[in-house]
């Protein structure tokens, strides 16, 4: 080991002095060698430094022969534990005591690793096997107590069933880093029920309680600090999902809804308590869905665009020298690994392993790589991981990014043996370069990164400084008219001006030149050239202080050719692109971009988008879920404006987006909600949370627009009293406010990629002065007594998305039992008439030679109360067909089924309904106001007038 540089000397004496002065009586008994190798580590890692003056006795309890220079200790972790264990009945020192053993056991693999020649593969092997210890212990412990409180699960012949948890990712490889989280899966055997306790409980309740009390003794930060970072999002359905499923609930999972993200999950997939016939029942279970029998080449392309993902997600997060996500880092190395396993693994059984050192060997010995390849492969692993380890240990933290500080820049120099910061940075570089180039040539990309020329007259009307005289002639010689040219000449010039007074460095401004002539080359041949330019050059102006941006158009013709496009068609999606450049990443993979995902499976993406988020970090997650909205409804608009989606499936896409959404704010508010304050004490042995969320308006009425806002009601379980069972209770009452708050906080606030969704709650009874969360009882009690018409009206157009399926079919029964009230058809059709006739005049729009979509006479509107009328009107008649539906659509459809419309009528309205919504929303994308030529749709608008006529005018009591 080279010399020990002047900053970390500086740094070991600094602690060394805070070590003497917590504990003299401990430095007065160590011996000379101790304490220097003490100063060593101080100068190395604040962690030790701080766990040492922490707990000094440390300091002399570690033994040299068993334990400072022992390379195989993994074996003791587990009889050490459970003496320490074995006489404790308080849950307080349970916690304690995994915190100290764990810290104390790491604080010996950093030591081993960083002074006293630990190999990387020792500290694999002790990290994970110290974790495996930690969870297997609080499990047992927490198994008893709670079979003592609760009874025992049993199956059906009486025998006792455990509680099997399969640790996901680096754990179940047994590849745990310093400072990793843990991702872990709970299940059991059989459903049954408890024995032994006061009252029988359901299994399933059991392993829930169970895996929540021990996800807590885990995760908890006390004065000890943490064990484990615990992540149960890779559940089945994820934080949706309940926290522990039986074994055919998994199977049944995997079997319908198992992505295949999850299949390279459960690659790694180990089950870490042996549970006899139960580990290798489920181990067979699991097989069939990660391994296929048959050669599985689709792996391939389903890999590149998981590297896609991540690379946008390195642009996304601006990540710089991370030597796990970077381009050559661990995440590369893992991907040429995970495709022989996936493609080949159902076939050659020696792939079917998780340790990925062992997985690269059994790939050469079947000639899939060179030995030469797979061992460069295996010592490019080792050195990343050794510095990931290192990284970490510095001061306990999960990074994988190189250090910009000079004091951790020597340490990792030091650590890894070169002279100075340069020389260690370097060398990991090249070692990154090297898996690049292996990755490259065996996943590559999906697209190649090629250079499109452009004739040599615009790389000339870009470099050169020319004035508008100078530039007009040039431009009309390249087929412009005299009105375009001039635009473009504009546009250009304006752009010139402002873009050099950006900061850019000269990589991009390499790009930048690359990019002109291609861009105006391909803009110059569209029908409104100066239009188009105008609405790219606000992009432009957005991403020219980031290269990553300007190099990804340069080296993807298709990406430009897709930006072009988009752009050319919809100002409305050139501004979102301009606001929220990441989007630029979607443009890689047209074969994405232009076909939205299928309508139920929003969720489950979502699900997967925020797994790369850790899921304390609250504000990445709020960024992720603007992200995901965002990336959503540009797939969305591509897939419109290609014309491969009607406007109805345009609006449903919209629709379900935004109750996924919905769904994950509601997840992650309750899980903030219930860490700190525990959940109502009657809900404790369910699964239920007593709270739902009712949509109106459009979001209800399955019509969502590019920028609708989303009218929302609360509702909650009725008769829930007291107090929630956390570490700070709160009265019931108060936990729903506080989970409404924290709700809207989510959707309201704004990070860099915006507000989430702008919410309008003033649809809940008695509007803004009403309760934010309503009973449902006090609900029905305020629809069918207190409730204006055109609340009723409102109520037409409202939904129940996301809650308890108990609370669900109560809003349903309330929403049916409200519409189908015996009303006076004279009057309601005055207080609709009205209405319509107030709002016309408070929102009509344009002169009297335009037509405004909504307001004016025949317009949206108009069918939207007419359709409300019908309801309101005769739903006591028709109770069950009539407010069956949300949507003006199936209402219409439902008044001939009940013989009220005739036929023709109803065919009328609807073509006139999506005449008018189809015109409207071409506008929209255009960013254009909601206006037409009075001469437009005019057969439409007598349809609707004369329907609104004979209903509401006449009022026919058919």
């Amino acid at each position: 080991m080279v010399a020990m540089p002047a900053l970390l000397q500086i740094q070991a004496d600094k602690y060394w002095s805070r070590f003497k002065e917590r504990a003299p009586e401990v430095v007065e008994q160590l011996s000379i060698g101790r304490a220097a190798q003490l100063k060593m580590l101080f100068a190395c890692s604040d962690f030790a430094a701080q766990s040492l003056c922490q707990q000094p006795e440390l300091a002399l309890e570690f033994d040299d022969a068993t334990e400072l220079y022992h390379a195989d200790r993994a074996a003791t972790y587990g009889p050490l534990l459970a003496a320490k264990l074995n006489d404790v009945t308080d849950e307080a020192r349970v916690l304690r005591t995994l915190r100290q053993f764990r810290r104390k056991q790491l604080l010996l693999i950093a030591w081993r690793e960083m002074l006293l020649g630990g190999e990387v593969e020792e500290s694999f092997v002790h990290i994970s096997a110290l974790a495996d210890t930690l969870i297997l212990a609080a499990y047992r412990w927490f198994y008893q107590r709670l079979c003592s409180e609760l009874g025992t699960p049993t199956d059906a012949n009486g025998k006792a069933v455990p509680l099997l948890i399969i640790g996901m990712g680096k754990l179940g490889g047994r590849e745990l880093n310093f400072s990793s989280d843990i991702d872990l899966i709970f299940t059991f055997p059989h459903n049954g029920v408890t024995q032994g306790g006061r009252r029988e409980l359901a299994n399933q309740q059991f392993f829930i309680r169970l895996g929540q009390k021990l996800v807590n003794a885990l995760h908890q930060t006390t004065a000890d600090g943490q064990v484990y970072r615990v992540d149960m999002r890779l559940r089945p359905f994820g934080e949706s999902g309940p926290l522990a499923v039986s074994f055919n609930a998994m199977e049944e999972y995997y079997q319908n809804h198992g992505r295949t993200w999850e299949r390279y999950a459960m690659v790694k997939a180990r089950i870490i308590n042996g549970e006899g016939r139960y580990s290798d029942q489920l181990r067979a279970m699991l097989r069939p869905f990660v391994f296929r029998r048959y050669i599985d080449f689709g792996v391939i392309d389903s890999l590149r665009q998981m590297k896609a993902m991540i690379a946008a997600e390195v642009r996304r997060k601006g990540l710089h020298d991370n030597i796990k996500l970077g381009a050559g880092g661990i995440r590369e190395i893992e991907f040429i690994t995970q495709v022989f396993q996936l493609i080949r693994g159902g076939r050659e059984p020696s792939l079917q392993v998780r340790h990925l050192p062992v997985a690269l060997a059994a790939i050469a010995a079947l000639g899939d790589l060179t030995s030469e390849d797979a061992e460069q492969l295996h010592h490019s692993y080792r050195l990343l991981r050794r510095v990931e380890n290192f990284l970490q240990a510095f001061d306990d933290q999960q990074t994988q990014t190189l250090p910009f500080d000079e004091l951790n820049q020597a340490r990792l120099a030091w650590l890894t043996g070169h002279d100075d910061w340069s020389a260690c940075y370097q060398a990991i570089q090249a070692t990154m370069s090297r898996v690049h180039r292996q990755f490259e040539g065996l996943i590559g990309d999906n697209t190649e990164a090629e250079e499109e020329g452009a004739p040599q007259i615009w790389f000339d009307i870009w470099q050169t400084e020319l004035n508008e005289a100078e530039l007009l002639p040039l431009l009309q010689e390249q087929g412009l008219n005299e009105l375009n040219a001039r635009g473009l000449a504009t546009g250009l010039l304006s752009f010139k001006s402002e873009y050099s007074r950006r900061a850019m460095g000269p990589q991009g401004r390499q790009a930048l030149d690359k990019l002109m002539p291609v861009l105006l080359d391909k803009i110059h041949g569209t029908e409104t050239p100066n239009r188009l330019f105008a609405r790219v050059q606000h992009i432009l102006l957005h991403i020219v202080t980031r290269t990553a941006y300007l190099q990804l158009l340069v080296e993807n013709t298709n990406a430009l050719k897709q930006l072009l496009r988009l752009c050319e068609a919809s100002s409305l999606v050139a501004e979102q692109l301009a606001r929220f450049p990441i989007l630029l990443d979607e443009l890689l993979l047209p074969q994405t971009l232009y076909k939205p995902i299928p309508l139920e499976c929003y969720r489950d993406e979502l699900r997967q988008f925020l797994l790369r988020v850790p899921e304390e970090d609250v504000e990445q997650q709020m960024e992720a879920l603007r992200q995901f909205k965002q990336i959503q409804l540009l797939r969305i608009a591509a897939a419109d404006i290609a014309g491969t989606l009607p406007l109805m499936k345009v609006s449903d896409h919209l629709t379900w987006l935004a109750e996924a959404i919905v769904d994950e704010v509601v997840n992650q508010a309750w899980v903030q909600m219930t860490e700190r304050h525990g959940v109502p004490a009657e809900l404790a042995h369910s699964t239920e949370r007593g709270f739902g969320v009712v949509a109106y308006g459009k979001l209800g009425g399955i019509e969502l627009a590019y920028s609708s806002d989303l009218d929302l009601v609360f509702v909650q379980q009725s008769g829930l009293s007291g107090h929630t069972n956390g570490p700070r209770p709160l009265d019931v009452r108060q936990f729903y406010l506080r989970l409404a708050q924290r709700i809207i906080h989510l959707f309201s606030s704004r990070t860099a990629s915006g507000v989430l969704y702008e919410l309008d709650m003033r649809l809940r009874p008695s509007g803004d002065s009403g309760l934010m969360v309503i009973p449902h009882d006090a609900y029905q009690q305020y629809l069918l007594h207190q409730a204006w018409v055109w609340e009723l009206q409102a109520l037409v157009r409202s939904r129940f998305i996301v809650g308890d399926a108990r609370l669900a079919q109560a809003f349903i029964g309330i929403r049916q039992q409200a519409l189908s009230q015996i009303r006076d058809r004279t009057a309601l059709a005055a207080e609709v008439i009205k209405m319509r006739e107030k709002m016309r005049e408070h929102l009509i729009k344009g002169n009297q030679d335009e037509f405004d979509l909504k307001q004016s006479p025949g317009g949206l509107v108009d069918i939207e109360f007419l359709t409300q009328y019908l309801v309101l009107a005769f739903g006591h008649d028709h109770a069950k067909a009539l407010t069956r539906w949300s949507d003006n659509i199936r209402i219409l459809d439902a008044t001939v089924a009940v013989g009220l419309l005739e036929e023709q009528e109803v065919e009328r309205l609807k073509t006139a309904y999506c005449a008018i919504r189809n015109r409207g929303h071409r506008l929209s994308l255009l960013d254009e106001p909601g206006r037409v030529p009075d001469t437009e749709l005019r057969t439409e608008r007598e349809w609707v007038v004369a329907s609104w006529q004979k209903w509401l005018k006449n009022k026919p009591e058919a």
